[in-house]
């Protein structure tokens, strides 16, 4: 697979790649895209998201630019275990513990203080990180491709839909990206629910594809 000459006027390359057992050789191309710096569109297990290095400051910006999304807002992050989003953490309240432990890999973002290793845009200078370790084969794999966590902020312009496949992608943001990993439709109908812990405090932000009783039966 030929890399395409870096040109904003190119067409986006969407690229198949298997959701049950993706490709070794497409992922490491992939890999290669974040390694450099540079954005794409993966698929997740809700909706399609933006990848992009999370430490690279001008990758973020360039996240922020093909959104269009305010920099007042952070960027979600995936990883791809616990103890991974344990480095991207100041501490771990039991809280955190109690839902990674039941609901992760899974459809539930949960937002903590962030340490200090990452850049403060990411955090949307607020501080706090949005983490997510999504039932993702692609994703999972990416992340271990590319040596560590990936931003996974919805794949679409800001305000506008969310996109459960490639063809909606390319529609809203096909001349802004130079790759999209395609696996067919996510059959996504909500996002991920986001929960905010501070110390053993928790407050459910937005209930999505985890109900908020199943949050609350977890602090039985």
């Amino acid at each position: 697979m030929a890399q395409p000459a870096a040109s904003e006027h190119l067409p986006v390359e969407v690229l198949k790649v298997s959701s049950e057992a993706p490709e070794r050789r497409v992922i490491e191309y992939a890999a290669g895209f974040i390694k450099r710096g540079q954005v794409i569109a993966i698929p997740t297990d809700t909706f399609y998201a933006l990848s992009a290095d999370p430490f690279d400051l001008s990758a973020i910006e360039r996240v922020f630019q093909v959104k269009g999304r305010p920099e007042n807002r952070a960027l979600p992050i995936l990883v791809s275990s616990i103890e991974q989003a344990f480095t991207l953490m100041r501490d771990v309240p039991d809280s955190f513990l109690v839902l990674a432990q039941k609901f992760w890999p899974g459809a539930l973002t949960l937002v903590v203080e962030a340490t200090h290793r990452l850049p403060r845009k990411v955090t949307g200078n607020g501080g706090c990180v949005a983490l997510r370790w999504a039932d993702s084969r692609v994703a999972t794999a990416l992340i271990e491709a590319v040596g560590g966590p990936i931003t996974g902020t919805s794949a679409n312009l800001s305000g506008q839909p969310s996109c459960t496949n490639a063809a909606q992608i390319v529609e809203q943001l096909g001349d802004r990206l130079p790759l999209i990993l395609d696996s067919g439709d996510t059959g996504a109908v909500l996002a991920s629910t986001i929960v905010r812990i501070e110390r053993d405090d928790w407050i459910i932000a937005r209930e999505g594809a985890v109900p908020n009783s199943d949050i609350e039966k977890a602090f039985e």
